[in-house]
Order: C-alpha cells, then structure tokens, then sequence
C-alpha cells in the first residue's frame, strides 16, 4: 500500500491542476522543431553506429582469434547499447509519434517497425491504447502483470503465483517474447473462449516478425563469419539479453514501485481531464539518474511526464519535469521519484511478497481505499 498521503482535491482543484498540465502541453507543442529533429536524428546515428561498430567487433574477434575475448566482450557490449538505443530511445518514442510531425517516413509512428520480434502494430494496441489509456486500471491494463506476475494485493491470488520469482526472472530474460505475444491472449484459448483458427490467424504477423529476427539474429550475421559463426551467434544472443533486461527493468521501475497505486474500473467512469492526469500521477514512477539514464531508457526515466504527453518529443522531458513537480507539489500530490536501485529494490519486493497470499482484511483495505 502507498505510504504517501495526498491531499484531497476538491473539483475546482482537480479543474485547474489539468488545466496547468494542459497548458504545458500547449507551450511545448508550440516550440516543437529543428531542435527535436535533431535530436532524433542524433538517436538514429547512435543507433546505426553504435550496431555497425558492435557487429564489426565480433567479426574481428572471430577472423583474429588474438584478440577474440576483448572484440566478443566489446563488440557484445555495443550491440547491446544499440538495441537498448534503438528499442528505447528511438523506436518506443517514434511509435508514439512523438516525431510525425516531421513528415519524414522513416521516423512515422504509424509504420515504423523496431528491432524486436514483437509488431510495432500489436505494440500500438496493447501499449499506446490500453496501457496509456487504461494506466493501472485492473482488468483494463494488461500490462499490471502482464498477465503472469502478480504485483499489487488487489490482484486475485492463486497457487500459480508461488512460481513467480522464478518466472519473473525468466521473463526479464525473454521480455521481447512477451511483448510480442501480449496481444494474442493465449489464455483464451485454454478458458474455451477463442477457437484455434482464431489464435493461428493473429499469431500470422507475429510469426512473421518473429522469423524475420530470429533469421537476421541467429542465422544471417553468424553465417557471414563462416566457420566463426558460433561467437557470432553467442554475441547477438547475449546482446538481446542485455536490452530485454534492461526493457523489463526500467518499464516495471515505472509503474510497480511501492508508492505506484491501481485503481478498479469504476475510476474511468465520468473521469474528467483532472482525474486522468491524477490517475497517470499515482501510477507511474520516476528514475533519477541524469542524462546517461534518460538516454538509455529513452526518457521513460520521466514516466510521469511520458504519460501525461505520450507524443511530445521524449528529449523535452526533463525540462517539462521541473513545471511538473511544482505543480503537484503546489496541489499537494506525491511526485514519485527515486535511483534506479532504489525503485528496481521495490519492483523485487512485490514480486517477493505478491507471490503469497494477502491477508483478506488487508486486500479489502486496499480496494477500499483506492475505490
């Protein structure tokens, strides 16, 4: 349960503390160009150098065997940072459209394709629809455990979630796998309620993506290295899991913190602009860190502010974060915040504790005070 007393907000409150955030919104859209676009194109230079430097290394370490260990573990290390640049900074930000207004069809939100086995087409449903809609509202936003950890008391407990400390560890190994299969709901199938033909014809493009990767990953780079393709291979595997860990890390950081709140359906019904901003607010969570951290987590170190302005140019947050905080604190409303192992310490906690069952009067306690 959160530890921190907000102040309660009368309906005169809640209309001017969205009408302060909206006015944000509004200041920043109308400063918006040649410096964004530079910075996204700066990404975009990172992220092709950063793959090209990395995969050349591991040709090297493979060709002069000399220098095999230091070129694996560099080469590794940069095509790893690529992925995470390419997967945080620029294809979550770009999805989002963050840049459409560029007209540049590269960097369109509508059609730009990252490199993960997941769609970028399922990834508009489940993240940008529902999650950025329905943020933390159970039984709405799939992404509250995604549908096999249970992180908040008021989820329903069941022998299953025992497993989860393990489960979770494998899951931040595989997450590029669970992202790509959150849509398909396969738990449908199992429950009676979806046909096989159903689940094969949305499975289609999720296969397809799955093989174009897995091909370029485990196939088409380590065969260019001949009969060095196992370091090659070994190299691409550990760079995939060096970003979806990374992914998994900073996106559970920013929604299931000890302070981070889910609310029950009958939140969203009637909810004004206020409302959905003090919603977005109470679960979501912030990572300090400075500009190293923005960069590597494609600025969801502001998750506060990438859900209240989702498709506002990711590289304006920090700057929107010091109107944000004073804001909320001249409303009296909690800004989570806090060091990357300090949010992840209470991440591994409610994984730790939610895996046992909660006391019914706590549960109950619980539901009531977020309803």
């Amino acid at each position: 349960m959160s530890r921190i007393r907000n102040r309660p907000l009368s309906a005169d409150d809640l209309r001017a503390f969205g009408e302060e955030l909206d006015a944000i919104r509004a200041k920043v859209q109308a400063d918006v160009g040649p410096r964004d676009a530079r910075y996204i194109r700066r990404v975009v230079a990172r992220v092709r150098w950063t793959g090209v430097a990395g995969r050349a290394l591991l040709f090297l370490g493979a060709f002069v065997h000399v220098a095999l260990i230091p070129a694996w573990i560099a080469g590794t290390l940069l095509l790893g940072l690529s992925k995470i640049l390419e997967n945080m900074e620029l294809g979550h930000n770009v999805i989002h459209g963050q840049f459409d207004w560029m007209n540049d069809p590269k960097l369109n939100g509508k059609t730009y394709e990252w490199d993960i086995v997941a769609t970028s087409a399922n990834w508009r449903k489940t993240h940008n629809f529902q999650h950025h809609t329905y943020t933390n509202v159970r039984g709405m936003d799939d992404d509250i455990g995604y549908g096999l950890l249970r992180i908040f008391p008021e989820q329903r407990w069941r022998p299953f979630y025992l497993m989860q400390p393990a489960i979770a560890v494998v899951f931040a190994l595989l997450f590029q796998w669970g992202v790509a299969i959150q849509d398909l709901r396969i738990g449908r199938l199992f429950a009676g309620k979806m046909k096989p033909g159903e689940l094969r014809k949305a499975f289609r493009p999720v296969g397809r993506k799955m093989g174009k990767q897995l091909l370029k990953d485990y196939v088409v780079f380590p065969l260019l290295a001949g009969p060095f393709f196992l370091p090659v291979l070994l190299g691409n595997l550990v760079a995939n899991g060096m970003r979806n860990v990374w992914t998994y890390t900073i996106i559970f950081c920013g929604h299931f913190t000890a302070d981070a709140e889910v609310f029950p359906k009958e939140v969203i019904r009637n909810e004004s602009r206020g409302h959905w901003y003090l919603r977005q607010l109470r679960g979501s969570s912030n990572i300090t860190g400075g500009k190293l951290i923005d960069m590597l987590s494609g600025d969801l170190s502001h998750q506060i502010e990438h859900h209240f302005y989702p498709d506002l140019p990711a590289n304006r947050y920090a700057e929107i974060a010091v109107d944000v905080k004073a804001i909320c604190a001249r409303y009296g409303q909690h800004y989570n915040t806090g060091s990357l192992p300090r949010q992840f310490g209470q991440v591994i906690w409610r994984i730790l504790r939610h895996a046992l069952p909660s006391r019914p009067r706590v549960r109950r306690a619980r539901e009531e005070a977020v309803a």
